[in-house]
C-alpha cells in the first residue's frame, strides 16, 4: 500500500478520535432478566404509543417466538403491523417493505424482535422514515442523519450481534450484493429488552457462531486505535463473560444463568464497539455474506483467528490482556507468547462447538480481487486496526479459509 495512504489513513482515525467525545453517543435504556419482555407494552403505553411497526422474521414467527409480544402488547391496547419478510443479510427491498408498511398503518414507533438482520432492517427503517428523500444508498457511512428517528425499542433473540446497543446498521443492495454500513448515533435504540428466556431454544449452531459473533466485537473493539477507558472495560468483561459461558451455553440451552451472562457479553461488546469501532474481520465477513449470504456470525468465527496473525506483532500488545481476561494465560507470559495464546484459543472455541475452519467451496480464486476491494473500502480509512491493509494484502487472509 502507497505510505501516504497510510498516512492518510492514521490521520483521519486521529481526527476522529478528537472528534468522538463531541458526538451524541449514548446507550440504550435496558430491560435485563428473566420475564422482562412482559415489561415493554406498560413502556409503550406511558409514551402514549399505540400503534407499532414489529419487524422480524418468518422463521421467528414460525417457532413462535413472535407470537407473545404480539400477544402482550395486544392485551394493552397496543395495535401492531408485522412485519416478518426480514433475510439473513437483509437488503435495502426489505426496508422499503417495512416503511411502507409502517406509513400504510399509521405507526408511530418501531419494535425489532430478532438477531442482527431484523434490527438492522428497523434501525434503517427509522431512518428511512425520519429521512424520507434520502434512499438507504446514500445513507452510507459515517453521520449521515440529521433528524431523530421514531421510538425504537428492539428484542434480541440471540447473544450475539449487540445491535441492541449500536450506531451501525449493515444493509445489502439487492443489485450489487454490496453490504451498505450505516453507522450514526440516532441509530442506537433508545430502549433494549434483554430476556435470557427468548434465547433458551436456540439450535446449536446458532448459539455457537452468534457467540463468536460478540467476541469478535469485543476483540476487534479492545485492539483498535479508538478505545477509551470505558470501551476497554466494556470489552475485557465481554471476553471474560464469553470465556466463562458460552460453552455452557452451547451444551445446555436451558442454562438460563449462562443464557443471561451471553446476552450481557454481547450487549458489552457492542457499547464497546460502537465507540471503538471493528476491524479488518468485519470487513471481509460483510463482503461475504453481502455477495454469498453467509451467515455473519459465522463468518467472523472463521476469519477471526486468520485476521489476528495478520496483524502479526503489531496486535500482540493489546491481545495479551484479552488472553487474561479470558484465563488463559500463565503468570510471566509474555505479550507475544500471550497473544499466540489467545489465538490459539478461539480456534480451540471454535472446533469446541463444531464451528469450520474454512467456508469451503463458498467462494472461487477469481471473487477475491473484487471481495477485497469491497472489505478495504469498508476497512479504510474508518477502521482504527493495528495493521493498516489494503487489498493485496487482505486476499491471503480469503485464500486461507477457501
Amino acid at each position: 500500500m502507497n505510505p501516504m495512504y497510510r498516512l492518510y489513513c492514521r490521520t483521519y482515525q486521529g481526527v476522529f478520535r478528537l472528534v468522538a467525545p463531541l458526538l451524541p453517543f449514548r446507550e440504550p435504556q435496558v430491560l435485563r432478566g428473566k420475564g422482562s419482555l412482559g415489561r415493554l407494552p406498560g413502556i409503550l403505553r406511558e409514551k402514549g404509543l399505540e400503534r407499532v411497526l414489529v419487524v422480524t422474521d418468518a422463521g421467528l414467527v414460525k417457532v413462535g417466538l413472535a407470537a407473545p409480544l404480539l400477544q402482550i402488547l395486544s392485551a394493552q391496547g397496543i395495535q401492531t403491523a408485522l412485519y416478518d419478510g426480514t433475510v439473513p443479510n437483509p437488503t435495502i427491498d426489505n426496508v422499503e417493505a417495512a416503511v411502507a408498511l409502517y406509513r400504510d398503518k399509521g405507526c408511530q414507533a418501531i419494535v425489532a424482535l430478532g438477531g442482527g438482520s431484523p434490527m438492522d432492517v428497523a434501525k434503517a427503517v427509522g431512518a428511512r422514515i425520519s429521512h424520507p428523500r434520502m434512499p438507504v444508498s446514500r445513507m452510507r457511512g459515517v453521520l449521515k442523519l440529521h433528524r431523530p428517528l421514531p421510538p425504537l425499542f428492539v428484542i434480541p433473540t440471540t447473544a450475539g450481534t449487540g445491535s441492541e446497543a449500536t450506531l451501525a446498521a449493515v444493509i445489502t443492495d439487492s443489485a450489487t450484493h454490496e453490504k451498505r454500513a450505516i453507522n450514526d448515533p440516532r441509530l442506537i435504540p433508545g430502549w433494549a429488552v434483554l430476556d435470557p428466556e427468548l434465547t433458551v431454544n436456540l439450535p446449536k449452531p446458532v448459539t455457537s457462531t452468534t457467540g463468536m459473533d460478540a467476541l469478535t466485537h469485543a476483540v476487534e473493539a479492545y485492539i483498535g486505535g479508538s478505545n477509551t477507558r470505558k470501551t476497554e472495560r466494556m470489552a475485557l468483561g465481554a471476553v471474560r463473560l464469553i470465556a466463562e459461558n458460552l460453552r455452557k451455553a452451547y451444551a445446555d440451552g436451558t442454562d438460563l444463568a449462562a443464557r443471561e451472562n451471553m446476552q450481557e457479553a454481547a450487549y458489552m461488546a457492542g457499547v464497546a464497539f460502537t465507540r471503538a469501532y471493528v476491524g479488518y474481520v468485519h470487513a471481509l465477513a460483510h463482503t461475504l455474506g453481502g455477495m454469498y449470504h453467509v451467515p455473519h456470525g459465522l463468518a467472523n468465527a472463521v476469519l477471526l483467528p486468520h485476521v489476528l496473525e495478520a496483524y502479526g506483532e503489531t496486535a500482540w500488545k493489546r491481545l495479551a490482556p484479552l488472553a487474561d481476561a479470558a484465563g488463559i494465560s500463565a503468570s510471566g507470559d509474555p505479550d507475544g507468547e500471550k497473544a499466540k495464546k489467545f489465538i490459539a484459543w478461539i480456534r480451540e472455541m471454535n472446533a469446541a462447538m463444531g464451528i469450520p475452519d474454512k467456508l469451503a467451496g463458498t467462494f472461487r480464486e477469481e471473487d477475491i480481487p473484487l471481495l477485497t476491494r469491497r472489505a478495504e473500502r469498508e476497512g479504510n480509512p474508518l477502521y482504527p486496526v493495528p495493521k493498516i491493509m489494503g487489498a493485496d494484502e487482505l486476499a491471503p487472509i480469503l485464500r486461507k479459509i477457501m
